[in-house]
Order: structure tokens, then sequence, then C-alpha cells
């Protein structure tokens, strides 16, 4: 065997090799990674870089000499002598035939990862062309997919498999019309990776962007000295705070979040941003931020939220450590409590949890000619990120366009800011394009996570199981800034109740800064950390009363004409109870089985404001543009709102383009609260009205350029805050869910039944797609997630050391679709994109219980045989 040394770091090597089939020399700096040669030297795209160089994601997955491999973790010097393929590399009949797999089954949602899968099923069919739905599962281990549950994707592998057999691949609905499986507009590009993500843009003369972070979660900066970075070769400038022009603190609702700490100012936690860095290439950029010396002086964290609350405990804002207290109260419990036949108290946990969206955050910023900023975004909200640029910038909010780039997964984590301001400080001062892309590593330290929330709870029952009396008081560890967490906590009191009637209600709810990363926004937003304990508390008393689980949640389901926790009497559209029934005999059935309800919110409600707004645009070729306000993060909403112009206006799916941009003023908030199919849905509706009452008969291009502007307003919730209510209207819609989950004879999870009202199924593919990935997401939440914080510092930070399920540990997923209209979503339907996990955990300690006999109080139940079956790495690791 011949060992070739490797040259020093950084020196230049000649390399030889063939890439898709052509013959490539380049001279490289020999520590450059496979995936830096294909993306940023050859300006191959395809290869995603979502861990980078961790090699965890699956993202950059490449063939070499036709075995997978992922790019990030290899230097690129291994591929002297061999041929590396990627996508572009594949014939045109196998391209095809991917992506026609993949839209045909609804394997991609956000996209991000589906290239890289891609290129791992071409590995396996290579070897093993008629591959068993297990053996797919398992070569699928190493590739991350946030957004499915992985369900639809080994059903694209398996009908690539059988159309490379002669099997004709399912004939793909175009027709557009609600209530089809109409395509996922534009999914041919999100599964062969041609659809671009902001890091796969580029203007001429870009430069690119790196932050300098803190180094302690709490600590004052004495000292900021760029010298060193601005002498490394290639750097154009390096940023700080008194480079700011306009407002150096943000944010969607409170304004508290610094985009810089400036000298003299105490760090509120490891994501702080000191310092960015702008240079020809990004490698350069990242190596001189490392130079941004920095003098501390270094102060004990507050990373306890009890701690927090105590008097005398260091003051992280001005306005004090508890950010918010949400109260709900009606009816008198002590006396509800006194007079029950059974009363129960317990103390329930949950954990840190990291979003673990594929595309880690990426911005350009374009300086135009006419002095306007045109910025690319991920974000889940255009106007939010135009409204807080400029006031950073201290320009007017007409000199910044921005524009939605295709989003590589959210789940509630870019609903802040994350990077657009630096970047578009950068493009403004050097004058040249510039992007910055952070790191996975970067990422987990920087973006918010979900909300760790302790819940005690006191909940009461007659005789025969029907609730009398809840009482809950909730604190949650809202980490450095305030971000959405003050809303989260709301939502946590608001959903307190669960789905259940209960006369008397005293809900105390509090979010509390500390020197932990910021918590704020993550689907279920609130409600599945309530969940957990109320329904926690329903097993528990279920078992008093000596009925089982199902009976005791049917007895206190909530119908037509009840009130929630907050006092809400429900109208119509309430299917609760017959997603019960749709489980009933399951889990009946079962030997080890666990049940929950669920409730999500539509919409933010408590008294806000909430609009719909959209634009419909004919054009010269009888195809129609729609302009709307929500960002398509992998959730459906480009679909499902093409859907409703195609079926207001006749149109088949291929007559309608979607753009969403600050053009035209559209701002509806943040992509958020299950709303955006229901809002926008209403609006585009109202859009097509007005254009059909211009058409009198005549061909859509007879309206060729003309603008109909449609709108959907809602202004009839109230605030929990305000005393004269005597009717609360919390939110103007809900979503309802039943879930069971059932584990084998060896503790292991077997099968996932979901019964979900959706009011009315636009698109039953893209629901299930939802309702598989929510359960994914769920079901590690119980079981194995956990984003661990040490002393104010991120200890899990890596995608590998998160926790997630991989597709061997997922169970199949049995979704039923329930349609109970709801009078305020268009043709009836409802939000079902966060709702989907809200049950899951509450149904997994229950059947954990059923097959171990424990009640667990904290989240992940690491030490159950399901998490040791579902991550067998994770086995004897502390909980």
């Amino acid at each position: 065997m011949t060992v070739i040394a490797q040259p020093p770091s950084g020196e230049s090597v000649h390399l030889e090799f063939s890439l898709n089939g052509t013959p490539v020399e380049v001279d490289l700096r020999s520590d450059m990674t496979m995936l830096e040669l294909l993306r940023e030297e050859r300006g191959i795209t395809s290869v995603k870089d979502g861990c980078a160089p961790e090699g965890s994601c699956g993202a950059c997955t490449v063939l070499m000499d036709g075995r997978p491999i992922v790019s990030c973790a290899q230097l690129a010097t291994r591929a002297a002598g061999r041929s590396i393929v990627t996508q572009e590399g594949l014939s045109e009949a196998d391209r095809e035939q991917w992506a026609q797999s993949f839209v045909a089954s609804g394997a991609s949602q956000c996209g991000f990862c589906s290239p890289g899968i891609v290129m791992k099923a071409e590995g396996l069919l290579g070897r093993n062309p008629d591959p068993s739905r297990e053996e797919v599962a398992h070569a699928l281990t190493g590739n991350l997919c946030r957004c499915t549950g992985y369900v639809k994707i080994i059903d694209a592998v398996l009908l690539a498999a059988a159309a490379r057999r002669g099997q004709p691949i399912p004939a793909v609905d175009a027709s557009g019309r609600v209530g089809s499986r109409t395509a996922r507009y534009r999914g041919l590009d999100l599964a062969l990776g041609d659809k671009p993500y902001v890091n796969d843009l580029s203007a001429a003369g870009m430069l690119h962007g790196a932050m300098r972070y803190s180094d302690h979660p709490r600590a004052t900066v004495l000292r900021i000295d760029v010298s060193r970075a601005l002498a490394y070769p290639g750097v154009e400038a390096v940023l700080t705070a008194r480079d700011v022009r306009g407002e150096r603190t943000q944010g969607g609702i409170v304004q508290d979040w610094r985009q810089f700490v400036a000298e003299g100012e105490t760090t509120a936690y490891v994501g702080d941003v000191l310092a960015v860095v702008a240079a020809d290439t990004r490698h350069a950029a990242r190596e001189a931020a490392k130079l941004v010396e920095v003098e501390y002086e270094v102060l004990p964290p507050v990373t306890d939220p009890f701690d927090a609350l105590q008097d005398g405990a260091p003051l992280l804002h001005p306005g004090g450590n508890e950010l918010s207290v949400t109260k709900v109260k009606h009816g008198d419990v002590d006396a509800a409590l006194a007079a029950a036949t059974h009363v129960a108290t317990e103390t329930f946990r949950t954990q840190f949890i990291e979003h673990a969206f594929l595309e880690p955050e990426s911005a350009l910023a374009v300086p135009q000619e006419d002095g306007t900023l045109q910025v690319f975004s991920q974000g889940q909200g255009v106007w939010d990120d135009r409204r807080q640029i400029a006031a950073f910038l201290g320009e007017p909010a007409d000199r910044i366009m921005v524009t939605m780039v295709a989003c590589g997964g959210a789940f509630g984590a870019k609903e802040d800011l994350n990077v657009q301001c630096h970047a578009a400080l950068l493009a403004r001062v050097t004058g040249r394009p510039a992007r910055i892309t952070l790191s996975r590593a970067e990422s987990l330290r920087f973006h918010v996570k979900r909300h760790p929330i302790v819940m005690e709870y006191t909940v009461g029952c007659d005789a025969v199981g029907h609730l009398v009396a809840v009482r809950a008081r909730m604190v949650g560890d809202t980490g450095a800034y305030a971000s959405v967490g003050a809303k989260v906590l709301e939502r946590a009191a608001g959903h307190a109740c669960g789905t259940y009637k209960v006369p008397n209600v005293d809900i105390e709810a509090r979010a509390v800064y500390t020197n932990n990363v910021p918590c704020g926004a993550m689907r279920g937003f609130g409600a599945n950390q309530a969940n957990f304990a109320i329904e926690g508390m329903l097993d528990r008393l279920a078992e008093r009363v000596g009925i089982d689980g199902w009976e005791m949640r049917w007895r206190n389901a909530v119908d037509v004409g009840d009130r929630t926790g907050t006092g809400q009497l429900l109208g119509p559209g309430v299917g609760l109870k017959k997603t019960l029934l749709a489980v009933r005999d399951q889990y009946r059935a079962a030997r080890y089985a666990g049940i929950a309800c669920g409730v999500k919110n539509c919409g933010i409600g408590n008294g806000m404001t909430e609009y719909g707004k959209a634009v419909l645009r004919p054009e010269a070729d009888g195809s129609v543009t729609l302009f709307h306000s929500w960002t398509e993060m992998g959730q459906g909403c480009d679909t499902a709102l093409a859907q409703i112009a195609c079926e207001e206006l006749g149109l088949t799916a291929d007559r309608v383009r979607v753009s969403v941009n600050t053009e035209h003023e559209l701002d509806t908030g943040q992509t958020t609260a299950s709303r955006s199919t229901m809002l926008g849905g209403r609006a585009i509706i109202d859009a097509a009205a007005r254009l059909r009452s211009e058409q009198h008969g005549r061909p859509i291009e007879s309206l060729a350029g003309r603008e109909f502007y449609g709108e959907f307003k809602v202004d009839w919730t109230t605030s929990p805050d305000d005393p004269s209510v005597t009717e609360p209207v919390t939110h103007f819609d809900y979503a309802w869910a039943t879930q069971v989950v059932i584990l084998d004879d060896e503790g292991r999870l077997a099968k996932v039944i979901a019964a979900h009202d959706v009011g009315k199924a636009i698109n039953p593919t893209l629901l299930e797609g939802q309702i598989e990935g929510g359960v994914h997401m769920g079901l590690g939440h119980a079981l194995t997630e956990e984003f661990v914080v040490q002393d104010g510092r991120p200890a899990t930070m890596t995608l590998k050391s998160l926790g997630i399920i991989p597709p061997m540990g997922m169970p199949p997923v049995e979704c039923v679709l329930i349609e109970d209209p709801s009078p305020e979503g268009p043709y009836g339907a409802k939000g079902v994109g966060e709702v989907c996990l809200v049950p899951t955990a509450s149904a997994v300690a229950g059947a954990v219980f059923a097959f171990d006999g424990v009640r667990r109080t904290r989240l992940p139940m690491r030490d159950s045989a399901a998490a040791r079956a579902a991550v067998p790495r994770l086995a004897g690791r502390p909980a």
C-alpha cells in the first residue's frame, strides 16, 4: 500500500479527478473539503451545506466511484484519481425519474435534504435494485430529514426502484383543485436541488461574511481589537457596534435583542455578536473572524429561571428578569378541589429542543444602482425583516427590498432576525454584495430553542371522572432575549386545560430571562409543553376513577357549545370527538398503548388584529401570478394557496406562479400560528372575486397586467389582560387531534395513529406529510431529543448529538383526516402544521407507562425501552 503524505494545512495542491464524467484539474488549498471544492470552486449547488464539517445530515452526499459519501467530511484531496458524481452527473432519464418519484409521493417538503437523499438512494439502487422498505430506511441512516418523518421519502425511493424495473410512476395530479393531491409547487426542482436557497445565490463582486461571537454567556466587554483580522489577506472590512448608524437593538415584539454587543456592555449569551468580517472568500472571512481579539470581565451567568426570580439576582434586563406573567382565572378553584372526589398534584418538566432545520441561516444583501438595497432572506416574515433592517441601518423602509427565497426548514426559529442585518450592514459599508451563511455549530449557538418549562399542576375530578378544577403554575426559561417568549408562555397558559371542559381554572405562566440561549417560537409554541402536563394528569385521574384513557378523554372532551380553558365559547367546527372515535378501537385492542388529545390555535389571537392579504395579476400568456405574504418553509403554503387560486379562477396548477417579496405592501406578520392557509386563502378568495367581477366571460389574459387585491381581517379576538371582557374569544379558530402510540412486546415504537380534524383537506398529500413529520418531531421531543445547556454554554453542538430519531427508528404512521369545517377557513380548512405534534409526547408517555408501569414527568424519556430502540446510541446516556 502506498501512503501519500498529506501536505501541511493551507498549502496549495494540484488535483486531478473526474467530475460528472469530465476530467478536472484544479489547484486548491490542501485543507479544502470536497464540499468546498464542489460548491465554491466548481459552482455545483445541488450539494447542500447543512452541517459541514460534521457529516451528519447527508445533504451534501455525492457518489465517489459509485458509493455515496458525505462530501463535507472528506478532504478534497481524496478525490484524486477518482470519479465524483453529483445530481448533475446523473442521466436526464434518471433525474426525471427521481424528480417524478419524489413529487408523486410528496417526499419533498422544504427540499433541502432531497438532493442528498437522492444521491444516497442512487447508491443503494446501484447495489440493490429491489430493496425492501426496511433496507431503504437502513440505507438512509445518516441522511436527516426534519420535515417528513421519512415515510414519503421511503415511498419515493421504492417508486424509483420500481420504475427502473419497468413499472410506471403514478401520474401526478396537476388539476390544482381544492381537495386534490396536486403536486407540490416547484416540487421537481426541490427534488433535484435546482431550486436555489440563499447560500446558492451569488452576485458579481460578492463578499463573504463571518461572525465573531461572545466567548462567555455573561461578561462585560472591555475591548474589541479588530486589527489582526483587518490585516488578514482578502479581508475588506471588520465591523462592530460602532459602525451601526441606526437602532442596534431589534426584536419582533420586544426590542431587546442587540444585533451587536458594544464595548462596555455585558453579553447576554454565547451567541451575542461582537464583530462581523467581510472577505473575498468564506474561508478567509472565517479565519479572520478568529483573529478578532476581545478582552472581558467575566461574570457568573444566571442559568436557572427560579434563581433569576430571587431577590438580589443580577439584573439581566433593565425591566427586570421577569419578561411576562399570564393569568387565566375563572370560577372557584379552591372550593372545587375541596369538593372533588379525586385530586392529583404533579410537577412536569420539559427540555430545551433544537429546531434542527436543515438549512443554516443565510442572507444576501445586494446594493442597487438607485441606492436601494436588495436583501434575499429565508426568514419567516420578509416585511418584519425589512422593517428591522431599515431601522438597523437608519434608513427609510422604502430603500430596502426583501425577497423571500426558498427556506430550508424553520419550525419557528427563523421568526427572529438572524444574519439579515449583518449582511445588510456589510453591503452598505463596503458598497459590494455581501452574503453571510452560518455554519451548523454557529447556528446551534445562535438561534432560539424550544422553551423548557416547569409546570406544577393540581387537578380534581368527580367520582366518574368529570374534571372540576385545574390549577397550574408554569415557569419558562426564555433565555437571553425576549424573542416571542411572552407569547409562548401566554399560549401555554391558554392551552393549560388542553381539549377539556374545566369549570374552575387558575393558571399563571411566567417567562423569565436567563443567560441561556434565547428561547422563542417552535412548532407547537407552548401548547405541547402544556399538553404533556394536562394529559399526564388525565392519565393519573383515569387510573383513580377506574376507567381507561379513552373514556376519561371522551367524558371531558369539548364540543360545540362548550368552553375552553380560557372561557371561550366554541361554535361550529369542533371535530375533537370525531378524532377520538377514529382511534378508539385500535387503542383498546393494543396491549401497550397511550392516548392523548391535542388542540392548537389557528392565528395569534389574544386581541391582536390579523390579516390575510394577496394580489392576483393575470399575465399575457394566460397564467396568473399570485403575490402573497407567507413563508414557504416546507409546510406547503405556496401549493395550498396556489390551489385556492386555481379553484377560484378555474385554472390548472401550471398556470399559477407564486411570488413573495416586499414589492407589494402585503405585511401580515410572521408565518406562524398555523394561519397561512386560513388567512391567506380567504384573501385569495376575495382577490379572485374582484378579478372575476372584471372578467365578464373574457379569457383571463384580457386582464393582463392588472392587479387585484384581496384581504381578510380578523379583529374580534380578545386580550387576556382586558378585565372588561366577559365573553373571551381567545383565538378565531382551533385545530383538534387525537393520537395513539402503540408499542410492541419489546417496548419499541410499533405504530402511531394520528386522527386530525383538518376542517377541509385542501391537499391530502401535504396534510399527511405535515402529520407524519410532526409525529416524528413529537416522538423525538418525547423520547430522545434534548439541546443540553450547561452553565449557559451549549453542550450539544452537533446534529448527531441532539438525539433526532433516524429512519430506522420511525414507526408507521396512520393518518386519519377528519373534516369538520371551520366557519372561518377557506372551504372550512384549518391549520395543521403545529397540532400534529401537540399530543405526541403525551401519548408516548401513556404507552411507555403501559409497558413498564413507570409514570414519567420529565422529557425526554431516555430511560424507556422505546427511546433506546429508536436511537440505540443513546442507550445508557442520562435523561
